[in-house]
């Protein structure tokens, strides 16, 4: 059934519930294992926030907030609660722009898990395609004393967390920096992304999308289904109701999670502005794609609802391909 609880999946907690990272490098006598390196992302990646929180009590994980501008106020993911505010925005017409953090805040990150004792940083972000985040972090990665590896996701939203999750749990596993990086890239490439949006004209002004695009959305009255491939989005097909848009969206996420191992598809879906219409959509994808990890069920970070809009509903397809715990360490 789908999950709505903000500390995520159960099944990836209790993986990663025995593990803590040691201080410095070197594992203390009796520590199962030691966590070399540290994840960064970014909050466009969507992570349940209660999930993300405890994980960072100890430096494994950080998320660095993406900036959002309403207006001429600046707001931050996590820091502010603004999903009311873009809202609003957005109803009113008032311009709502996104920007991408600024390397100091990456090499603060950074500098932290050096001081913390991690060898090594995986710095996870969205598509390069859609955003300058990777090259903020890049940037930032040239500055610090710490080995630090840059990764485009290509992709946005818990596709894109699905990848930092299984960076961590492989992380928690004892993995080395190649490890790490390894589990996080084959997690992103195994997952898909498929949206509907009521309207194109978010996406045209921030430049997601091309005129041309957003003319065959709002002239036609079609009510397009959207994916994210090659790290950009595209039009999958067009549809002329939101109901049979979203009758399709269902079609196209049932036929990606059959193609996939039995029992094993993973889905996620994001709203915003409608979670009743997403509560519907992920009951109807439980009864369809049985036997597999709970639906989770989360509103758009802002710097994605800010270029979505209202209404949209996304569906995130992966893999709880998750990195096994070492034989060593699963009876700890």
């Amino acid at each position: 059934m789908p999950h709505r609880d903000p500390s995520g999946w159960p099944w990836l907690k209790e993986r990663l519930g025995g593990f803590r990272p040691a201080k410095r490098p070197g594992a203390a006598p009796g520590d199962p294992a030691v966590v070399r390196t540290a994840v960064v992302t970014d909050s466009a990646a969507a992570l349940p926030a209660g999930w993300a929180r405890e994980l960072a009590a100890d430096g494994r994980l950080t998320v660095v907030p993406m900036p959002v501008m309403v207006g001429t106020e600046i707001y931050g993911e996590g820091e502010d609660d603004i999903a009311d505010t873009i809202a609003i925005a957005l109803a009113s017409g008032k311009p709502v722009k996104t920007s991408r953090p600024s390397p100091g805040q990456f090499e603060r990150a950074y500098e932290a898990a050096r001081s913390r004792g991690f060898e090594s940083v995986l710095s996870v972000h969205i598509s390069g395609e859609l955003s300058g985040t990777a090259d903020a972090a890049r940037l930032a990665a040239a500055r610090v004393d710490i080995p630090v590896e840059v990764l485009d996701s290509r992709t946005v939203g818990m596709a894109q967390g699905m990848g930092v999750q299984a960076a961590v749990a492989a992380a928690a596993g004892g993995g080395t920096a190649a490890e790490v990086r390894q589990a996080a890239a084959q997690c992103l490439a195994g997952t898909r992304v498929y949206f509907y949006v009521p309207s194109l004209e978010q996406l045209r002004r921030g430049g997601r999308i091309g005129a041309a695009a957003s003319l065959w959305g709002t002239m036609l009255s079609i009510k397009p289904i959207l994916a994210v491939e090659g790290g950009k989005v595209v039009p999958l097909e067009k549809v002329r109701s939101a109901a049979k848009a979203v009758a399709r969206l269902k079609e196209i996420t049932v036929a990606d999670a059959g193609s996939r191992p039995a029992g094993h598809a993973r889905l996620a879906v994001h709203h915003f502005g409608n979670p009743a219409e997403a509560g519907e959509l992920a009951e109807q994808l439980a009864a369809a794609v049985p036997g597999g990890p709970s639906i989770q069920i989360s509103a758009l970070p802002a710097v994605l609802a800010a270029h979505a809009g209202l209404g949209v509903l996304a569906v995130i397809v992966g893999e709880d391909s998750t990195p096994a715990v070492p034989p060593e360490t699963a009876g700890a």
